[in-house]
């Protein structure tokens, strides 16, 4: 289990493992399948229209459920078996002193190590959706269509641990596909059924509502999950969660939990999402994305207020990447990213999330506010490169306030640089102390920041920092500042200051 928050809260991969008692499943598997060819496009049954909200209720979902289980199958992910020479225990010699030296070519040998997961027939022919972390360090797959039925050896068509998601082929015809739904129509409210085979008890089918949309719960680099309190346990990954038309809307990925057990709250990946990424697997032999070039980071109330707008959405551009597609087609930092392709934009990782999804090459009309003005931005998106660090385009988190009182700054000379890792672009004021009751560091502010713009002005050195902040009116300041991430790259961001210390 990975911890989320405190308080032993925890978020659970729903895979579960039979004989190591461990919530993941188990598995490496690198793709089987040829991809120097291309692959025809995949064939999938697709009903997009929005489901009936006409408040009518049935005593009974059967139908459902009936024509969605054959769809649903056991995956089995076996890895092989280690000895006891791989074993780190064997080194140990209160270990060793106990069960003693094993002569060499008569290492023991550890079991078997498999896990127990579910998958989703897409296709009549034999693809099959699940999670990576199913079958990501399996070297044998096996899939089950429940008793009586013929198992299949599955190949690994390809793998995305960017969203968690997992493509399978078995050689296999006339196999029961399930009807995708668009998961851009799910409402909150809406009744869904969770279908997979927890705990390895058998298939099992619980139902709930869908609880929310957009949620963003195991920092993948790509997620949106569909949140549901219907039943989803270890077992349950890359089970299906379809809708009261038995329509597939997700994979079933996740729960947060204290105990380990379903608490009614489960993450299942939207299904366009999932579709998105099968598809160029097939297509592509990989996933390819589409990439701007831009940081972006959240609009906040206190952002919007500075920035001039009336509520706190859009995606705020905090540094743009130096001949990337955005600094090419003419965006800049500090704009506010409105509107993409006439459609308005929630925040900085929903665009993300819509860009990568769209294909290099292709052209994009970004509505950004900058200086007050509206305007149209054309930019033509290139595939993200595979070495980008953090997945390009990455999200920053700002702080909401952060005062220059009770702050001290210095000019970057060589040493300076040198001390804090400050990279030869970076132009501004080092920050060499904040004090500990100052509201800078209340929000944050630390040593070794650089300030490089306050108030929208560039910052050259720590005398012009004093004279911008000395001459700022009004109860906040804006800042831009680089800083350095936990990775040990460093990323700007924008933060809004506030004069006086919260209360």
């Amino acid at each position: 289990m990975k911890p989320l928050v405190t308080n032993l809260q925890s978020v659970c991969l729903a895979g579960g493992s039979l004989l190591l008692a461990t919530l993941l499943c188990l598995a490496p598997a690198s793709s089987t399948l040829a991809k120097d060819e291309k692959n025809p496009p995949i064939k999938l049954a697709i009903d997009g229209s929005p489901i009936q909200r006409d408040g009518k209720f049935t005593a009974s979902f059967s139908h459902v459920v009936k024509r969605v289980s054959p769809s649903v199958v056991k995956i089995y992910a076996t890895a092989k078996p280690k000895s006891a020479a791989q074993n780190p225990l064997m080194d140990d010699p209160f270990f060793r002193h106990f069960f003693g030296d094993v002569p060499q070519g008569r290492m023991p040998r550890m079991p078997r190590e498999q896990g127990l997961g579910s998958g989703v027939v897409v296709t009549s022919d034999g693809y099959i959706l699940t999670n990576n972390h199913v079958v990501e360090n399996a070297d044998s797959i096996k899939v089950s269509f429940g008793e009586g039925e013929k198992d299949y050896t599955a190949e690994v068509v390809g793998k995305d641990d960017k969203t968690d998601i997992a493509l399978l082929k078995v050689d296999a015809k006339g196999l029961p596909a399930v009807t995708i739904a668009d998961s851009e129509n799910i409402e909150v409210g809406d009744v869904v059924f969770a279908i997979g085979n927890p705990f390895g008890i058998g298939q099992t089918v619980t139902m709930g509502v869908v609880s929310a949309t957009g949620r963003v719960a195991l920092g993948l680099d790509y997620e949106s999950f569909i949140q549901t309190d219907a039943s989803i346990n270890p077992g349950n990954s890359g089970g299906a969660l379809v809708d009261a038309a038995g329509r597939l809307i997700g994979i079933n990925t996740a729960i947060l939990s204290r105990s380990g057990g379903n608490q009614g709250i489960g993450f299942a990946i939207p299904i366009n999402l999932a579709r998105f990424v099968m598809e160029s697997l097939v297509r592509d032999g990989r996933v390819v994305r589409g990439f701007m070039g831009a940081m972006l980071q959240p609009v906040n109330a206190a952002l919007a207020k500075q920035f001039g707008l009336t509520e706190a959405s859009g995606a705020l551009v905090s540094e743009v990447v130096k001949d990337s597609p955005a600094g090419k087609g003419g965006l800049k930092d500090g704009d506010v990213i409105l509107e993409l392709d006439g459609r308005p934009v929630r925040d900085s990782r929903s665009l993300r999330l819509q860009i990568s999804q769209i294909l290099p090459g292709t052209k994009i009309v970004l509505g950004v506010l900058r200086d007050g003005d509206r305007r149209k931005i054309d930019i033509v998106l290139k595939e993200r490169p595979s070495d980008l660090a953090s997945a390009g385009d990455p999200v920053r988190s700002a702080n909401e306030s952060d005062p220059l009182q009770g702050v001290v700054v210095a000019d970057l000379n060589e040493s300076v640089r040198k001390r804090f890792r400050v990279p030869e672009s970076i132009e501004g004021a080092l920050v060499t102390e904040v004090q500990e009751d100052s509201p800078a560091a209340e929000e944050g502010l630390k040593v070794g920041d650089v300030i490089r713009e306050i108030n929208r002005q560039k910052v050259e050195n720590a005398d012009q920092a004093i004279e911008l902040s000395e001459r700022s009116k009004g109860d906040t300041i804006l800042l831009r500042v680089w800083s350095r991430d936990s990775s040990g790259g460093g990323a700007n961001q924008y933060i809004v200051i506030r004069k006086e210390a919260k209360k």
